[in-house]
């Protein structure tokens, strides 16, 4: 194992990695772990449960949601590097600093439901060039292969983050007594086949055919053509359900759906589905809607929601050949 710090690893340049981009990505895992904190004091600090509004996406937001988005936004609009940064949880993108060179996008809290029941949760992020001196929304219009570094950080049993800087994939282990994250695993790669699948069963009936077609296989085990059996995993957080198949492989589905036709999907393509897609495809797996590659779509909307079926190339070429 390797005692490399994430501020020491930062500053071997790989991939992307510039000086500037080091320091904003050091001030994210920064803002996570004052995030981390106030969730290992849970309902000990009060901060569990509703925070009374909804955010623009419609949702009920706790009161993690409201703490963790504040943490970020107030370390990255003054970060000189930052030129401006967009959250999940508001509407309009928060400027940043004239001629800063970056521009971040995050989730502050994926799979806040899971807060009150203490089970994982994270933050994800994903990091853009700035276009501009003074940025506007169209500067954030960016295709997800624009990306210069995107990651996560999960709050699980230990405080992991997963890093992509557009050269292979690392995780980076929080050790609570140095407080640092330090270099754990390197060079993170997926299999091409796996037996874990991941989906919320319960949409069942409002998938399209191809996507019921692919599920009856797999439920149906060495019975069917796959001539396998494979296990179903749902964490409802995002983040937990990648870490996992970052760990062990997998495919991991949210698919479009006709409970509500109008939405092209659940996730969000700039917060989640692009740099969940970056990760994935620098450890070797692949990320489509089930129709084009996510990281090809080219964004028009900060908000947009896109489908989702990411993770083991070979399954994941077999559910978008079903499409």
């Amino acid at each position: 194992m390797s005692n490399l710090t994430l501020a020491q690893y930062l500053q071997q340049k790989n991939g992307n990695l510039t000086p500037e981009l080091a320091q904003v990505i050091e001030t994210i895992a920064n803002s996570c772990k004052k995030i981390d904190h106030a969730i290992q004091k849970g309902a000990l600090a009060d901060l569990l449960g509703s925070a009374g509004n909804e955010n623009v996406q419609g949702e009920t937001q706790k009161k993690l949601d409201v703490l963790s988005n504040d943490f970020l936004i107030d370390a990255l609009k003054v970060h000189p590097h930052v030129g401006g940064l967009a959250s999940e949880e508001l509407d309009e993108f928060t400027p940043g600093q004239q001629d800063g060179k970056y521009l971040v996008l995050f989730d502050p809290l994926d799979g806040s439901s899971n807060i009150d029941i203490n089970m994982c949760v994270g933050t994800i992020f994903s990091i853009l060039p700035a276009k501009n001196s003074i940025t506007q929304t169209q500067d954030f219009m960016q295709a997800g292969t624009e990306q210069v570094a995107a990651g996560y950080v999960l709050y699980g049993p230990s405080t992991m983050m997963a890093l992509t800087c557009g050269e292979g994939v690392a995780f980076f282990t929080f050790d609570p007594e140095s407080q640092t994250f330090i270099l754990t695993s390197d060079a993170i790669q997926l299999d091409a086949d796996t037996q874990e699948f991941a989906i919320n069963a319960s949409n069942q009936r409002h998938w399209e055919q191809p996507v019921k077609r692919y599920i009856d296989e797999l439920l149906a085990g060495k019975t069917s053509v796959r001539g396998k059996d494979f296990n179903m995993r749902w964490v409802a957080c995002m983040v937990a359900d990648i870490h996992r198949i970052l760990c062990r492989s997998g495919i991991f589905m949210y698919p479009y759906d006709l409970k509500d036709p109008s939405k092209a999907g659940r996730l969000r393509l700039m917060y989640e589905a692009n740099p969940m897609s970056f990760l994935i495809e620098q450890a070797g797996g692949s990320a489509t809607t089930g129709r084009v590659r996510i990281m090809d779509i080219q964004p028009n909307d900060l908000h947009q929601r896109v489908p989702v079926i990411i993770g083991s190339k070979n399954e994941v070429d077999l559910v978008t050949s079903y499409h």
